[in-house]
Order: C-alpha cells, then sequence, then structure tokens
C-alpha cells in the first residue's frame, strides 16, 4: 500500500490504481477547486492593494467622463465596458468604444446585474462571482474530458491558470464564461447529445463570439461524419439566435457587434500571419523581436503544431472530433488581425480556443509532451501579475 502511494504521488501518473488512490486525497487537490481558489486570494490582494474593488473593472478616465474622442487620459481596459453595460444598460453607450461590439457580448453584464441586485457598488463583485463559478465549472469540465480520455486531470491547470481564465477573471472579461460554456457544449457534443451542445454554444457566443470558432469545429465533425441532418440542426440552434441578436443591435447602433475588435481594430489579414509580420513593417524590427518572445512560444508554435497535426489527420483519414476542433481554432490564428497580435493581452485572451483544443488533442493522443508544453500556457498570466505588482507599488 505505501509502495502504491509512493507511485501515485506524482499529480501527473494517471492509472486507474492511482484514480483510487487520488480519490482517497483531500477534496482541495482538484483542480476545479484549486483555480477559483487561486483567483478568488489573488483579486483579494489587488483590491486590499489598490484600495478600491472597481481594480477589477480597469476604469479609463477616458472612457468614464465619457470623452470618447479625447486624447488626454487613461485607457482603462475592456473590463470597464463590462461594467457599464452591467451598470445601466440603457445608458451604456456614452461610456463605450465600439457599443454594438461592446453589446454584443450580454452574458456577464447582464448575470453581473443580476447578482449585485441593481446595487452599484457590488457589480464589481457580482462580476467576480461570475467569473469564479465560470473557472471552477470550465475547469471541471476540461478535468473531466481529460480523464475521460486516461489523462491526468492536473494538465487543466494550464488553462484555468493561463490568462484567459485566471487574468480574464482578475480583469471582469467575458473569457471565463464564454469558455466554460463552449467546454460544456464541447463536452456535450462527445456524448453524441448534439442539440444540448448547440444550447451551450449559443449561450457562449452571447458571452463572447469567439466561441463559435469551437462551435465551427462541432460543425465540421458532424459534416465529416455525414450526419448532414444534425450538423443542420446544430447550425441553425447555434447561430439563429445570435443572428437575430446582431439585428437588434444593428437596429440600435446602426451596426453589427461582429467584427475584429474594437476602437482602431484593424481587419482579418489575408495572408496568413500577416498580422504578426506588420508589427514589423510597421513598427520596427526590434518591437517585431521582442513581440515575438511572447508570440512565437504562446501563439505560432502550437499553430504550426496544430495545422500539422490536422493536415497528418487528413492524410491518414483519422479524422476525429478533436482534430476538427483544433483545425479551426489554429486555422483562424493565420488570419487574426494585426491589432490584436499587437496587444499582448488581447491574442494572449484569444488563444483560449486553440489552448482548450491542443490540450484535448494531446490527451486524446496520448502525447504527453504536448501536455507538458500546454502547462505553460500558465505562465501567459504574469502579464496581468506584474503589471498589478507595479499598480501596488505605484500606490504605496
Amino acid at each position: 500500500m505505501e509502495r502504491r502511494e509512493a507511485v501515485c504521488a506524482s499529480p501527473l501518473t494517471h492509472t486507474p490504481e492511482c484514480d483510487a488512490v487520488n480519490r482517497t486525497r483531500p477534496f482541495i487537490r482538484r483542480p476545479w477547486l484549486i483555480v477559483p481558489l487561486a483567483t478568488l486570494i489573488y483579486t483579494l490582494i489587488v483590491v486590499s492593494t489598490q484600495g478600491s474593488p472597481l481594480a477589477l473593472v480597469t476604469l479609463g478616465t477616458r472612457f468614464s467622463d465619457g470623452d470618447l474622442q479625447g486624447e488626454t487620459g487613461t485607457e482603462g481596459y475592456d473590463g470597464q465596458f463590462v461594467y457599464y453595460i452591467a451598470r445601466d444598460p440603457g445608458d451604456a453607450e456614452r461610456f463605450l468604444d465600439v457599443p454594438a461590439y461592446r453589446f454584443q457580448r450580454i452574458l456577464l453584464p447582464i448575470l453581473g446585474r443580476v447578482l449585485a441586485f441593481g446595487q452599484n457598488d457590488l457589480l464589481p463583485w457580482s462580476l467576480l462571482l461570475v467569473n469564479l463559478v465560470a473557472l471552477a465549472a470550465g475547469t471541471y469540465t476540461l478535468e473531466h474530458l481529460l480523464e475521460q480520455y486516461g489523462t491526468s486531470r492536473w494538465y487543466a491547470l494550464g488553462y484555468g491558470l493561463s490568462l484567459p481564465a485566471l487574468g480574464a477573471a482578475r480583469l471582469s472579461l467575458p473569457e471565463p464564461l464564454a469558455y466554460a460554456l463552449a467546454l460544456g457544449g464541447v463536452a456535450l457534443a462527445f456524448e453524441k447529445r448534439v442539440l444540448w451542445s448547440a444550447v451551450f454554444f449559443v449561450l457562449a457566443a452571447f458571452a463572447k463570439e469567439t466561441t463559435l470558432i469551437m462551435a465551427a469545429g462541432i460543425g465540421l465533425w458532424l459534416l465529416w461524419r455525414r450526419q448532414w441532418l444534425q450538423a443542420l440542426l446544430f447550425a441553425l440552434i447555434s447561430l439563429i439566435p445570435f443572428g437575430l441578436w446582431q439585428i437588434a443591435l444593428a437596429q440600435r447602433f446602426g451596426s453589427v457587434g461582429v467584427g475584429s475588435g474594437g476602437a482602431m481594430a484593424t481587419p482579418f489579414e489575408i495572408i496568413p500571419f500577416a498580422g504578426i509580420f506588420r508589427i514589423w513593417f510597421e513598427g520596427s524590427f526590434s518591437v517585431f523581436l521582442a513581440f515575438g518572445l511572447i508570440l512565437l512560444p504562446f501563439v505560432v508554435l502550437p499553430t504550426v503544431w496544430g495545422l500539422a497535426r490536422v493536415a497528418r489527420d487528413f492524410t491518414l483519414r483519422r479524422v476525429g472530433i478533436t482534430t476538427l476542433l483544433l483545425l479551426t481554432t489554429a486555422g483562424i490564428m493565420l488570419f487574426v488581425p494585426f491589432s490584436t497580435y499587437r496587444e499582448p493581452l488581447g491574442i494572449l485572451r484569444f488563444i483560449a480556443g486553440l489552448q482548450l483544443a491542443a490540450i484535448l488533442y494531446a490527451a486524446q493522443h496520448r502525447d504527453r509532451r504536448i501536455l507538458m508544453y500546454s502547462t505553460f500556457w500558465a505562465l501567459t498570466s504574469l502579464f496581468v501579475i506584474v503589471a498589478d505588482i507595479a499598480a501596488g507599488v505605484k500606490a504605496i
């Protein structure tokens, strides 16, 4: 018994015998609990050091003052738009850079407003609460999928502690909620509960539209299996409610919400990776090299690896659901706009779908090397942590 305990001491040891041992260990040793707990502790420290819960929504004076065309003042960050919509949906437009684009991500602001019972002072906390629950649910679902493939649940931390999860929750952004729902949609698709999967994806789209890239992977899987009727129903359920919402946004704001970003966004590129090379062409080679330190390990290499695996699977005709999830989430990275690639937090948020697809693909194929590599995505949260440390030091 002692020898078995020693063999199973590593969280990455995953066998039926070790699973039985691990189930008897303390409840705290579950990634789905560790991730929201770590996030809560971190955000409480941020509020304490910066002196206000509004630090969680990162307000900028340009938008808080309604001076959208001004050239002075602070920019803040995207969590402020979630906060403004949650605070007063009817009057939020004058505080938003691109109203239709921001309003299309309506799910998190509405949930935050409901949980705050209309009390504006509670909004930063209610938005955080929604995301903490989403972090727990999303990490739990990823754990479940990993264990279904006979892989250690601890690889879920590579996603759960990364910037699109922990970092986004700290910044009051919609990614934790959106990708928790998307993971639910993936899990239901794995169980061949396609219609319920579509319901989860349409909810995910109302949190953040980029989750539809993962939905496209599920749709392609259904088409590959020649499940024509299910593919049609999946597409209709996933897209019609979101499409109707886009029509409503166009009627109110004069444009649809779907686009390549907020203010100063550039269009999606046509030439693969042109968004990266424009950092050099429209900036300087030294800046291009500096961005490469971020983009190469966290974006470019996973994209190239993913597309290479997809090509191999199609060549061998061993195409599964994770192959097609990898195809859509890696394929879109070739055409991501320059405005997203030039903004480190923006691109590291955008890769959430690619992270999840890579982890699931590696788990299915028992590729331990890639699973270990995926844990390095947790380092992306350092971009937020370092900024918070700097802000805390400045406050002192």
